[in-house]
């Protein structure tokens, strides 16, 4: 019987793909990474914006705030400016990203082939999964101690537990994030659409009890930490670029997401109502609340989570602490297990299917946070903090992940021309090639030029290529392949 072809058709603005056993029969190919077909392309605006809704609501963004006075230097209302200003740039990788999952529907992993290659596209989609796995593990920890106060506030033994409650917590909430993603697209998709509203309210709640017993206007007017006569732009930079770094992840992997949008108008509406003034407003209620802490508890709290356990009231801290692990597992199953999951099949999807992907997400990201875990139970000690572990990451990753976003939106738009081979996306020897040395040069020369600036230290002008990575990295990795690649085709023809 004769091998049948995988066959292309347009619907609207769409590319479908029928996947005939050329394709099906491909080492490249699974059905869980495979092009989304119409019928899954159920996605609205508000279904994006409710997405966004629920990733930015999450004790990491609510801790931003301080992460920019403490390490950055930056006063309170510099800090709220950083935010605001970190996120609209950051649309812009993620808006333009978006756009050939929504065309082709096709998951991140599968984009990156256009520009390092079929076998390539593993080492920027391993970066990313094992950055995404490292967040995994710290949302987790956050959800884990809010399931411990939240038994703790209903049952008196499990509060004697301590640490040891805090870390059956977490895989507590491990277990719930697990099963929400093997469920599929459709269960986030619904679970983010519950969350939004709930989270919203939340934030409402936490602002009507703290209003009244605090000076807005006090502590929008801390003062900056950073030294006398320092230069604010220096330390507005560097803040910048870590909360720009913040999302860096989401402007690689949104593809995962934008491949189940109804359209591209669809995607950029409702990342442009999601995101900026989510992550501003919950931000900005971190600053004020761990900024007013000392007054309304008697200590400074930089966490919702420990600071609604300080409240009086068993009911309300029920009811909050629900909330708050409704708006983790939101967080963790979009931002943190879904991008891993397609990345792991990449490598061998006919070995790795979908549910194996996100069992092995969560088995790295338990590892990455066991120095916590033994911490908690009281095994070890050690003076590594999470709040300067991901302050200190913010900058790190950022300065590896933007020559990707720079290279994905240069080959896509400019190289490429809005117009991918779908079926060669998915065979070997097809059009692709199996490393692109393009995007390869385009990537390495960044990230060595980072590596070199954290080698040379402070004190010199190379020292920017790591502080401002993101920026840098964007930037010069899209020149960089834009040339290569255009000098790569002349020579060719």
């Amino acid at each position: 019987m004769a091998e049948s072809v995988s066959k292309l058709r347009s619907v609207g603005e769409h590319i479908e793909l029928d996947v005939g056993d050329d394709i099906a029969n491909s080492p490249r190919y699974n059905e869980d990474i495979a092009p989304t077909r119409a019928e899954q392309r159920t996605w609205t605006r508000w279904n994006v914006a409710s997405l966004w809704v629920g990733m930015a609501i999450c004790v990491p963004t609510y801790t931003l705030g301080g992460v920019l006075t403490a390490y950055f230097g930056l006063s309170v209302s510099e800090a709220l400016w950083t935010i605001l200003v970190a996120n609209v740039i950051v649309l812009i990788p993620l808006t333009l990203n978006a756009y050939p999952g929504t065309r082709y529907g096709i998951p991140c992993p599968v984009v990156l082939r256009a520009s390092f290659g079929i076998i390539g596209s593993n080492v920027p989609s391993l970066i990313r999964a094992v950055v995404a796995c490292g967040w995994f593990g710290v949302q987790t920890l956050f959800g884990g101690i809010a399931i411990h106060l939240l038994l703790s506030a209903l049952f008196d033994g499990w509060a004697s537990l301590g640490g040891t409650g805090e870390v059956l917590g977490f895989f507590i909430f491990w277990a719930a994030n697990i099963t929400v993603v093997i469920r599929g697209a459709e269960s986030i998709k619904h679970l983010e659409t519950l969350a939004a509203p709930l989270l919203l309210a939340v934030a409402i709640g936490l602002i009507v009890w703290a209003v009244p017993k605090i000076s807005l206007l006090e502590v929008l007017a801390t003062p900056a930490t950073r030294p006398p006569g320092a230069s604010f732009w220096g330390y507005f930079f560097a803040a910048l670029t870590a909360m720009v770094g913040f999302w860096a992840t989401l402007s690689l992997n949104i593809p995962d997401f934008s491949r189940y949008a109804r359209s591209q108008r669809s995607q950029v509406i409702g990342q442009i109502i999601g995101l900026p003034l989510t992550m501003f407003l919950f931000a900005g209620l971190g600053v004020i609340l761990t900024a007013a802490s000392f007054e309304l508890v008697g200590e400074t709290i930089s966490d919702p989570i420990n600071l609604i356990g300080k409240i009086e009231s068993p009911f309300w801290v029920v009811v909050a602490m629900f909330v708050i692990i409704l708006a983790t597992i939101s967080t963790n199953t979009a931002a943190n297990i879904v991008s891993p999951t397609n990345v792991f099949q990449n490598v061998a999807p006919k070995l790795i299917n979908e549910n194996k992907g996100v069992i092995l997400t969560g088995i790295i990201g338990i590892a990455l946070m066991s120095w916590e875990l033994l911490k908690r139970l009281g095994w070890i000690e050690t003076e590594v903090s999470i709040e300067g572990l991901y302050s200190n990451w913010l900058v790190g990753y950022s300065s590896l992940l933007g020559p990707i976003a720079g290279i994905m939106i240069v080959d896509y738009f400019l190289v490429k021309r809005q117009s991918f081979d779908l079926i060669a996306l998915y065979k070997d020897n097809a059009g692709y090639p199996a490393w692109n040395m393009a995007g390869m040069i385009a990537f390495l020369v960044p990230v060595g030029l980072t590596i070199g600036a954290i080698m040379i230290g402070n004190n010199s002008w190379f020292h920017g290529f790591y502080t401002y990575g993101w920026f840098t990295g964007s930037i010069l990795g899209g020149l960089i392949y834009y040339f290569v690649a255009n000098s790569e085709a002349r020579s060719a023809t």
